[in-house]
């Protein structure tokens, strides 16, 4: 009883003090374990691209207004009654195609009339003509005197110039006559009509307007640097290859709310007072989507600038000093270099100031990079417009991650599960440490608590107090280790 007591008090006392050594050893591991994650961060894999002067294709857009520079105006070329209209507002009529006539009967009979006035003026220079011949021959005889001559030659030349004003007499009764019957000019979509049927119209008199809708053509103002830049990419190539497109704002995603089509113009002087340059793109318009008058803007295709030095979009952080981007040294260590900005060119930021051609700039991702971090250099294929895809990519399956880590019910079930397992054994440990009060000798005693502090220190902290009650108390003692035994 007394051995049993006097073994028992040390094996708590020991079972204590490796629970305190081993707290002890997990501690000064993890300190030394973080000591050391400091001084030896590992390298952070990331795209790294070496800064050359290169040339950058601008994405960039122009405000304008659609115009039709065939849009005509029809009107009415002569005096009379308004007898017929030959199509339907809203209609595409084509060039050439008969819309309206005016008393066309009145004037085909002035074209009658001066028929009949040419024919008359020939037969009468024909006379003249013959009388003109027959004095002349009458001259050489000596027959006629000389001013019967003279007159005779002034009278066929009076019929020649009869006949000739008897001629154009007859064209304008035909033009007029044509103008009787009002065609269109060109082919487009044609309005309403100004004008009902049996009303008078004069010269001058509005009918309708035909707005062509294929082509169409913009104009719009390019900024000096941009027309220079223009005109330099312009070396060696024709305007038309120039690729222009054009967007309709609030259309997007909507059939035809796209064209295709080429630049056509491109002036030769700067407007003072706008520092501008004018231009002008014909645009394709085969479905007639889009209309003259709406307000469109001009992305011209192909326009760069050269020689500069830009980074992907990607790479921009914000300082303390404002833009900048990480920088790698000598010994491939991250250092914060702020830079000056130029403008945006799609998914390129083009630099004007703060680096120079030669180094290397990490262009991935760089929300997670601090000055001083080590960088594993990653090879950059030079498309940013991939890489911002990828990294966008990324960030939608994190967030995706996230978001189902933070709304699934099945961690909160194993998390639940995993609780009652850790009770259950709590339980099993309480009931089973009567039967571990049992030691078949001293060896397997210190064993058992050697094995038993570490998985349950609540139970061996427990047992410190229950041994000086043992003391304090031989008599309950005696009855435990009767009862042990």
């Amino acid at each position: 009883m007394k051995i049993f007591f006097s073994q028992g008090r040390p094996l708590v006392a020991l079972a204590t003090a490796l629970l305190i050594a081993g707290c002890g050893q997990d501690e000064a591991a993890s300190q030394q374990a973080g000591a050391g994650g400091e001084q030896q961060m590992p390298p952070k894999a990331v795209e790294v691209a070496t800064l050359q002067r290169q040339n950058i294709p601008l994405d960039k857009s122009y405000p304008s207004k659609l115009r039709s520079d065939e849009e005509v105006t029809l009107v009415a070329r002569v005096t009379g009654y308004l007898e017929e209209r030959k199509f339907e507002p809203g209609d595409m009529v084509e060039a050439g195609q008969s819309l309206y006539a005016i008393e066309p009967d009145l004037y085909q009979s002035t074209v009658e009339q001066r028929e009949a006035d040419l024919a008359s003026a020939q037969a009468e220079l024909a006379r003249a003509q013959r009388d003109s011949e027959r004095f002349q021959q009458l001259a050489a005889q000596n027959s006629v005197s000389r001013q019967q001559v003279d007159q005779a030659l002034a009278d066929a030349r009076v019929a020649r110039a009869s006949v000739a004003q008897a001629q154009a007499a007859l064209n304008s009764a035909r033009l007029d006559l044509n103008y009787a019957d009002v065609k269109a000019p060109v082919s487009g979509l044609i309005s309403l009509s100004q004008v009902n049927v049996g009303n008078l119209v004069s010269s001058g008199t509005e009918l309708a307007t035909i707005t062509p809708l294929d082509p169409l053509e913009v104009r719009f103002q390019l900024p000096q640097r941009d027309a220079f830049e223009l005109r330099q990419q312009l070396q060696g190539q024709e305007i038309a290859d120039i690729g222009a497109m054009l967007e309709v704002p609030g259309m997007e995603g909507q059939p035809g709310a796209e064209l295709q089509g080429h630049l056509e113009f491109l002036g030769a002087r700067v407007d003072s007072g706008t520092s501008t340059v004018q231009a002008q793109a014909s645009f394709a318009n085969p479905e007639g989507a889009i209309l003259p008058g709406q307000f469109v803007r001009v992305r011209l295709q192909g326009m760069k600038r050269f020689n500069v030095l830009a980074v992907p979009e990607l790479a921009m952080t914000q300082g303390l000093m404002g833009p900048q981007v990480f920088v790698l040294d000598e010994d491939n260590t991250a250092r914060a270099r702020p830079v000056q900005l130029g403008e945006p060119a799609g998914p390129w930021q083009i630099l004007v100031g703060g680096i120079e051609a030669g180094e290397r700039v990490v262009v991935g991702d760089p929300s997670s990079i601090q000055p001083g971090m080590p960088i594993e250099a990653q090879p950059f294929d030079g498309d940013a417009a991939a890489l911002m895809d990828r990294f966008m990519q990324e960030k939608q399956q994190q967030q995706a991650q996230q978001q189902a880590a933070a709304g699934g019910g099945a961690p909160a079930e194993e998390g639940a599960a995993q609780q009652g397992a850790s009770e259950e054994a709590a339980a099993g440990n309480e009931a089973a440490a009567p039967e571990q009060a049992e030691p078949s000798d001293t060896e397997s005693s210190a064993d058992n608590a050697a094995e038993a502090a570490p998985a349950n220190s609540a139970d061996a902290a427990q047992q410190v107090p229950m041994s000086g009650d043992g003391e304090s108390d031989p008599e309950a003692q005696e009855a435990q280790g009767a009862g042990n035994e």
